[in-house]
């Protein structure tokens, strides 16, 4: 049996390191073979003879401390040490960890490089590795962060020798959470500069194809809409080169058994945390296995790697779950909203606020908001939003963006003032600003032309009347910053909403050399991030939320700096159904920014009930975007009980478990969710019926997460019943006419 030979020597001369992550770590010394356990989930690698590191196994829990078997070492002649002649053939099938260009892998390769001699074949091998307790931060960028005895850390050091480019991979378990983070460092360790032409930060090679993919994709007033294929043969997959993680598609992607459900089923799930191009894909290769990797877009995209210097690529949030994409889904809603989001609101209820926006649009002055926000707060609202048209000249979206001083023909008696009564009315004071643009007619382009992203000698694209400004020179960052912080000191404003309205075209910067301009794209999202890193460090307080033309820039990296996102400028009920039920597939409620708006509704042009409207907006942040003075008499009278509500049943939608039981992507008629308390002691229910039924019967519907042998009260009616016969019986609803609701309120009755 030579095969079993080589495998008894590959043992003897490399031990075995098995680490189990939790309370009790274990370390023991047999081979090069690490472990890495969360609660329910394992992922093992492997180092190989020749130092190429290889996938082993990733899914459900498995207790074994070796299974380094899964790599068949005993059928394929793995090794260059005992198959020279051979090594194109085994490179093509190795289950690579992190595979790289030009050296027999024709699979997606997540590195590529271009070194001293123009040359493009690169090949990592393992070095060193490091184990450590915790989670270690990203230079410049966001990330999922840990406290003590929360997580712990594996650190591989590769090299590729003759380039002298060493590859640290990272990744990082979170004990109570099946969830692996995973980002990648560069370091030119020659005396060479090294260009990098592709650093993906994740790679899984699974052994099978039997997957469906799911994606999160749509377009503006449409985002996220869930969509589910069968993989096939060759490469599926989603990316953004828009500058933006983008409304058409987000960077999320899952990979389910075929037959797997909301509750039961295997399901994989892969988020980046990152806000600009990404690239993500699955591909099933000739032997019927299947490749995911995810990470920056490498269109377009170069990074001069000067000697001694570092690259970071952003994290791979990778989620496992055996019971269905509900449990994928509250797992990544438990990690972010306790492990990314940050700051004063992280786990406090979110002021209800008014926005003026598809109340007035541009057309408002001082007295106007003030008369909006003297009604509003005798209703209960707590804060009033000013958005677009209070800077510059601001009359329309045609002029003004970076000028971020105040219209003092709009805002009589100036910014304060105006603060001051509001503030005088019991309610907090809350802004827009879009940073990142600039019109051509603003006092900031005139002095300034240089400053939008460009390239001379081309035409200037515009979108929405503006222009991008370069974010990679920190000259323009510094400048708007400092715009923004005068106006930020000159009143008590509690709120920023933070808006992005087009992507990026002719993609060149006034600011860097030739060398360095493909380089702009990334050097665009880490300036993003900077001048929010300065904002929410100088001014913690205020409650930051992101915003792009709605949608367009939803992912996790944006929940670092702001506890909430606009979730699209799309505010009609009905169409929310769909969006926040895809957006939910990932992201949690307590971050998806909903209001309750005016009707006929601006965007579609539908009527629904304000009951309605108000119980879909509450699975969400919950506001109001209408002028609450012109309204009718019922829908102004109802404000009070809406909040009334929403205060009541915010702490389950903002830390509960979310259960998703309808599914308006398959079944247009009905919606349904259900939020349920950590302890199980209590449950909100929310129905909507989107089309009525000619003969009035109720629907059954079965409710999810409650505890079986509890008894559960229906605070409305009074009935009471096992949690088993809500689940496997359910309850029976009946509503009358199109575009109705109802929510119901369970207690666990303690006997």
């Amino acid at each position: 049996m030579p095969n079993q030979i080589k495998y008894q020597e590959l043992h003897k001369e490399y031990p075995r390191y098995f680490w189990q992550t939790g309370k009790d770590e274990t370390f023991t010394e047999d081979m090069k073979l690490f472990t890495l356990q969360s609660r329910n989930s394992t992922y093992a690698l492997a180092v190989l003879e020749d130092g190429f590191i290889c996938h082993v196994y990733y899914g459900k829990k498995i207790e074994d401390n070796d299974l380094s078997y899964l790599l068949r070492l005993d059928e394929n002649p793995w090794t260059l040490k005992t198959n020279e002649r051979d090594k194109g053939t085994f490179m093509d099938t190795l289950p690579f960890e992190y595979p790289c260009h030009g050296t027999g892998d024709y699979r997606e390769p997540c590195l590529m490089i271009n070194d001293r001699d123009g040359m493009s074949s690169c090949e990592i091998k393992y070095v060193s590795h490091r184990i450590y307790a915790g989670k270690p931060a990203i230079e410049g960028m966001p990330a999922t962060f840990a406290g003590e005895g929360e997580a712990s850390t594996l650190e591989l050091l590769c090299k590729d020798e003759p380039s002298g480019l060493e590859v640290t991979l990272v990744y990082t378990v979170f004990h109570e959470l099946d969830v692996i983070a995973r980002s990648v460092r560069l370091k030119n360790a020659s005396p060479d500069d090294i260009n990098i032409k592709r650093v993906l930060s994740a790679c899984v090679d699974f052994d099978t194809d039997k997957f469906d993919l799911i994606t999160l994709n749509g377009s503006w007033a449409r985002e996220r809409v869930m969509e589910r294929s069968r993989l096939h043969h060759g490469k599926q997959g989603i990316d953004s080169v828009r500058g933006e993680s983008s409304h058409q598609n987000n960077p999320f992607f899952a990979l389910v058994s075929n037959n797997t459900g909301e509750d039961t089923g295997e399901a994989y799930g892969f988020n980046f945390v990152y806000s600009g191009n990404f690239f993500a894909q699955a591909e099933v290769t000739q032997h019927k296995k299947t490749r995911a990797v995810m990470g920056i877009n490498h269109f377009d995209f170069n990074w001069l790697l000067e000697p001694s210097e570092t690259f970071s690529a952003p994290e791979v949030i990778m989620v496992y779950s055996s019971e269905g994409i509900g449990n994928m889904s509250r797992t990544f809603h438990d990690l972010y909203r306790n492990h990314l989001i940050r700051g004063e609101y992280k786990n406090k209820r979110r002021p209800v606020l008014i926005n003026n926006w598809e109340a007035t649009y541009f057309s408002f002055d001082t007295d106007k908001l003030i008369s909006i926000a003297r009604q509003a707060s005798k209703l209960g609202i707590e804060m009033l939003v000013m958005d677009d048209g209070w800077f510059g000249r601001r009359d329309s979206d045609n002029s003004s963006l970076g000028d971020w001083f105040v219209y003092e023909k709009k805002i009589k008696g100036g910014l304060k003032y105006l603060v001051n009564e509001v503030n005088k009315l019991g309610m907090k004071f809350g802004i827009w600003f879009e940073p990142e643009m600039v019109s051509p007619d603003s006092e900031l382009f005139r002095e300034h032309p240089e400053w939008a992203i460009q390239i001379k000698g081309r035409y200037m694209s515009q979108s929405r009347g503006q222009y991008v400004l370069d974010y990679s020179n920190k000259e323009v960052r510094d400048h708007i910053y400092g715009m923004m912080k005068k106006i930020l000191d000159s009143a008590n404003i509690e709120y920023i909403k933070w808006d992005m309205n087009r992507q990026l075209t002719e993609a060149g910067s006034s600011s860097l050399p030739k060398n360095r301009q493909r380089e702009l794209w990334h050097r665009y999202v880490l300036g993003v991030y900077d001048v929010m890193e300065r904002l929410t460090s100088d001014y913690p307080h205020i409650l930051l939320e992101n915003c792009s033309g709605g949608g367009a820039r939803f992912d996790p990296a944006m929940l670092y700096y702001s506890p909430q996102i606009w979730c699209s400028d799309d505010t009609d009920a009905i169409e929310r159904l769909k969006i926040q039920h895809g957006t939910s597939i990932c992201y949690p409620v307590s971050a998806m920014g909903a209001h309750v708006s005016d009707c006929p509704n601006h965007t579609v042009g539908r009527t629904t009930s304000f009951k309605t409207r108000g119980h879909v907006a509450m699975a969400g942040t919950f506001g109001y975007e209408l002028d609450v003075t012109k309204i009718p008499e019922a829908d102004r009278n109802s404000i009070p009980v809406q909040i009334e509500e929403f205060n009541e049943f915010n702490h389950l939608s903002r830390e509960g478990d979310q259960y998703r039981i309808g599914n308006v992507f398959e079944d247009n008629m009905w919606d349904a969710w259900m939020f349920v308390s950590k302890d199980k002691s209590e449950a909100l229910f929310t129905f909507v019926q989107v089309l009525g039924r000619p003969n009035y019967r109720s629907r059954r519907i079965k409710l999810k997460g409650l505890n079986e042998k509890t008894l559960y009260k229906n605070t409305e009616s009074g009935e009471i019943h096992s949690g088993s016969a809500l689940m496997n019986g359910g309850i029976n609803i009946s509503l009358h006419g199109d575009f109705s609701s109802k929510i119901i309120h369970f207690t666990a009755e303690r006997f």
